[in-house]
């Protein structure tokens, strides 16, 4: 009995987690989409507002943010984009789109995401239906997305503000519609879009 428990222990340490019959073990979160956001979320955390008025800076970044959807695009029909918070991040990558189709990708992502239970994913959910919502030019409607525009500077619009109620915006992690007015003020006061 003696050499039978010391090769289960012996054994036990060789190998990796039983897993009890009908189960799998856990997914591990995918590095590369890790990798993906982090570089996708330090180009936006190093933005000065002035950078927007250069085009080369700007060009280079619409292109690095394809590159990082093109890389996730193919982890995620190869089927790596499969936990909670690769969805999340994957959401995030897409959200920094082009077309109405990233926009609409995003949003999915999130709802997969906050489905196997990722909280913060409820933020990203809204913003990813709002910019969605604005670029098949319709309006927003959870008050996420803020615009610079040539002639009216920074704004919100389009932007429904009856159909959600606050409650639900704070549900999401959306800040209700007196912190969204604040925040605009003080960009229109300063004249350009604030992160």
């Amino acid at each position: 009995m003696r050499l039978l428990t010391g090769l289960l222990v012996f054994g036990s340490a060789m190998c990796t987690p039983v897993v009890a019959h009908g189960q799998s073990a856990p997914v591990q979160d995918n590095a590369e989409i890790a990798h993906l956001f982090e570089a996708d979320q330090a180009v936006r955390a190093a933005i000065k507002p002035e950078q927007f008025q250069d085009r080369a800076f700007v060009t280079r970044m619409i292109e690095a943010d394809r590159v990082r959807r093109d890389s996730t695009g193919v982890l995620l029909k190869a089927g790596k984009v499969r936990t909670a918070n690769d969805l999340y991040r994957a959401a995030f990558i897409f959200q920094h789109g082009s077309t109405p189709d990233d926009y609409l990708l995003a949003h999915t992502l999130a709802l997969a995401s906050a489905a196997k239970g990722k909280a913060d994913a409820a933020w990203i959910a809204a913003a990813t239906l709002d910019r969605y919502l604005q670029a098949i030019g319709q309006k927003q409607i959870y008050g996420t997305q803020y615009l610079n525009r040539r002639e009216t500077g920074p704004t919100m619009e389009p932007y429904d503000r009856e159909l959600v109620p606050d409650a639900l915006r704070e549900t999401l992690g959306v800040p209700v519609l007196d912190k969204q007015d604040a925040r605009l003020t003080t960009m229109k006061a300063a004249g350009t879009l604030t992160r």
